[in-house]
């Protein structure tokens, strides 16, 4: 009876242990207690840092083909603040998706996140995010021939706006231009495909994603500039007090030694349409 009881007691512990994460990409998220400080503890000890980032985010985190390697600027970002917290570890890569991230992070697979990740009110019930790295905001992509120059051009009966489910551009869309029709998309790949297809006369989610969209295309644009504030922020786990500060200062000596001007200049320098000078301040 009492292997028995330990038996059920366990099994509810581990089923109240499981919460539905309601962020912006509608992450399910299995909360999982740790020791103080142990995800830093555990850089510094075996002088590693596994970091979930993107594989299929242009610019940001895509996976190179020809390479089989993970690049772009989260890829670097995440090196650079590692090299500063811990200058003799190595530098290891998951491929995460924003469905994957948080329970991959709370389950212990990876030590923190750098994954296009905006920091709202709900992520942060869930997980500790470091100062901001990157200034985010929601933008809108269209054709190069499209009438439509800015959200507020949206705003018409007229107007086909493509976004993907699950994300907070759907509710900020309808906010910003109510009288449009908007679309929700399973991925940005469909997003996209509908768009040059012309099933929309627009596609909208954060600039730095749109960007990475549009490079290399002679088609596509990004207008208007952003019409929200969402910046990105590294995600950790919880009572790591001593990672979150050690983050926080390598950012801020990354951006005030010229490093991440020059990164910023490295991904977006050639973009067109984007003021990466004055991202890089």
């Amino acid at each position: 009876m009492k292997s028995r009881f330990q038996v059920v007691m366990k099994t509810v512990l581990a089923a109240a242990a499981v919460t539905l994460f309601a962020g912006a990409t509608g992450e399910t998220v299995i909360h999982a207690d740790n020791v103080k400080n142990e995800t830093y503890d555990r850089v510094m000890k075996t002088d590693r840092m596994n970091w979930g980032v993107k594989g299929d985010t242009k610019l940001m985190g895509l996976m190179n083909i020809k390479s089989g390697k993970l690049e772009g600027f989260d890829v670097d970002m995440a090196k650079e603040v590692t090299k500063r917290i811990n200058p003799d570890a190595k530098v290891e890569y998951t491929q995460i998706t924003s469905g994957t991230r948080v329970p991959m992070l709370l389950n212990g697979n990876i030590d923190a996140i750098i994954a296009t990740m905006s920091v709202t009110p709900e992520r942060q019930k869930v997980v500790d995010f470091s100062d901001p790295y990157f200034d985010a905001g929601q933008s809108i992509m269209v054709k190069n021939s499209s009438k439509y120059h800015n959200v507020k051009d949206l705003n018409t009966p007229k107007a086909r706006v493509l976004a993907v489910q699950g994300s907070t551009s759907i509710d900020e869309i309808k906010d910003f231009a109510p009288k449009s029709k908007v679309v929700g998309l399973q991925d940005y790949a469909t997003a996209l495909t509908a768009l040059k297809a012309g099933q929309g006369d627009a596609l909208t989610t954060d600039n730095g994603i749109l960007y990475g969209m549009a490079a290399g295309s002679k088609n596509l644009e990004v207008r208007g500039g952003t019409f929200t504030n969402e910046p990105y922020g590294v995600a950790m786990k919880k009572k790591n007090p001593k990672l979150v500060k050690a983050v926080n200062k390598a950012i801020k000596d990354i951006k005030s030694d010229g490093t991440y001007a020059k990164m910023v200049q490295k991904w977006f320098g050639s973009v067109k349409g984007m003021d990466w000078k004055e991202l890089a301040k």
